[in-house]
């Protein structure tokens, strides 16, 4: 068996939006290295299936489907019971088809870049005397949080000695995770596990930028072996954006041509999230009450609870489509304002392009995520209430259309937007520099 030959192990966390960008990244690197590099993807089946089907042909990568930990002839489960089969599948599961694909390729693995949760990739890598590379498809915001977990879990005024935080921070903006009653539960458990080894990686990627969180990353930087940043990957140079362009088969960026600059409402809460009832409806009435242009993603189901004939009505100045071309909604002119749940890749998007947010956060990270645009970089507003109301939705978006406050928060994503554009600038930007460490490091085969 060779080992002269690179041959890089993936391995993805297949759910939320986790799986993508590490296949993402994958794309990134791969003009850097040897044209005979082997990539060798594990991930679930289903995982695999929705993030193949989108990006085809990929030559370079072989892919293999892991056991979920559902056993033949169950049903499929859904949510947090298919997270916790899976968490309990690993790491045997990593480790028999990473097995599979050494004796199938004849190559030994050469580098090890694994989703950041997947801590015991640290294990394997030891075994294999090999880089771990952990990818944290998060903000460097959460990834502090979650190092800091033993001080967090001790005193709630240990919040206020967290580099990068001062005063804003609450315990109710945290990843539920960190504050769960006990940390022996799969999910908090994997994750504990995450913020007590990754000390242990070579180094640690994020899908961020240095310049947005200075203080935070510093902290990081004394605490990990190295910290790269290499952000915005949406972003691939200083004059245009990536990502494939997706056919406008809803007619939406048409739309968009025809209305005034700054002035539609886009609104998209990712794939996993599903809007309650009553916030669909009181999200409606405010857009019908303001008669404001918006462009909303909207799935069947989310359509069907609408009030009714309010397709009819609003069919002059609005549009509702199943799915979104969001990076080229975001990018255009006419967006004035973006309506998430604070996932962070629309987070980075919508920093990425300049437009302000109002943020509906459901879980995870998304609390954290949202005190961060509200109360630290500024660059949007927390919905009132924590959830969508007819009038709180009617109140944050007059912010941004008819206030003074709304100015200010565009102005502030505007400079933000400017820092990122800085970061991936080919001749010194700080993610470009940190990207060819990263490269430099994926060629190394052994540590010494």
């Amino acid at each position: 068996m060779t080992t002269s030959q690179l041959h890089i192990a993936l391995l993805a966390f297949p759910f939320g939006s986790h799986a993508a960008p590490l296949l993402t990244l994958v794309q990134k690197i791969t003009p850097f290295l040897p044209s005979n590099t082997i990539f060798s993807f594990f991930n679930t089946s289903n995982s695999n299936t929705s993030i193949f089907s989108k990006t085809p042909n990929q030559e370079n990568i072989k892919i293999y489907n892991i056991w979920d930990g559902v056993k033949q002839g169950n049903d499929t489960p859904i949510g947090r019971e298919a997270i916790e089969l899976f968490i309990h599948s690993t790491p045997t599961n990593f480790e028999k088809s990473m097995k599979e694909a050494e004796e199938e390729t004849g190559v030994k693995f050469s580098c090890i870049i694994s989703d950041a949760f997947l801590w015991f990739s640290c294990e394997f890598a030891n075994k294999m005397n090999i880089p771990w590379i952990a990818f944290w498809t998060a903000a460097s915001c959460s990834l502090s949080i979650h190092l800091y977990t033993d001080l967090i879990r001790s005193n709630d005024e240990t919040l206020l000695k967290i580099p990068g935080f001062s005063s804003i921070l609450k315990m109710s903006d945290m990843p539920p995770e960190v504050i769960a009653e006990s940390l022996k539960g799969s999910m908090p458990s994997m994750l504990y596990n995450m913020a007590l080894n990754l000390h242990k990686a070579d180094a640690v990627v994020l899908n961020s930028f240095e310049e947005l969180d200075p203080i935070i990353n510093k902290d990081l930087k004394s605490k990990l072996q190295k910290v790269l940043n290499i952000g915005p990957l949406v972003i691939v140079s200083s004059n245009n954006v990536l990502l494939d362009a997706n056919s406008d088969e809803s007619g939406c960026i048409q739309w968009l041509d025809n209305q005034k600059e700054r002035s539609v409402v886009y609104l998209s809460f990712g794939t996993v999230t599903t809007l309650p009832p009553n916030e669909i409806i009181a999200i409606a009435e405010a857009l019908e009450d303001k008669k404001m242009p918006f462009i909303w993603s909207l799935r069947d189901n989310g359509v069907k609870i609408l009030p009714k004939s309010f397709l009819e009505r609003t069919e002059e100045y609005g549009k509702i489509i199943s799915w979104a071309p969001q990076l080229e909604i975001l990018a255009h002119r006419s967006v004035g304002v973006f309506v998430t749940h604070c996932g962070w890749n629309s987070i980075l998007e919508g920093i990425s392009y300049g437009v302000p947010m109002i943020c509906r956060p459901f879980f995870g990270d998304q609390k954290l995520n949202s005190r961060m645009v509200e109360s630290v970089w500024e660059i949007g507003l927390q919905i009132e209430g924590g959830n969508f109301t007819k009038s709180g939705t009617i109140s944050s978006l007059s912010t941004f259309f008819n206030e003074e406050k709304g100015k200010v928060l565009r102005k502030n994503v505007e400079g933000l937007k400017e820092k990122a554009l800085e970061a991936v600038k080919l001749d010194n930007g700080s993610s470009i520099e940190n990207f060819k460490v990263l490269v430099e490091l994926v060629k190394c085969h052994k540590l010494t």
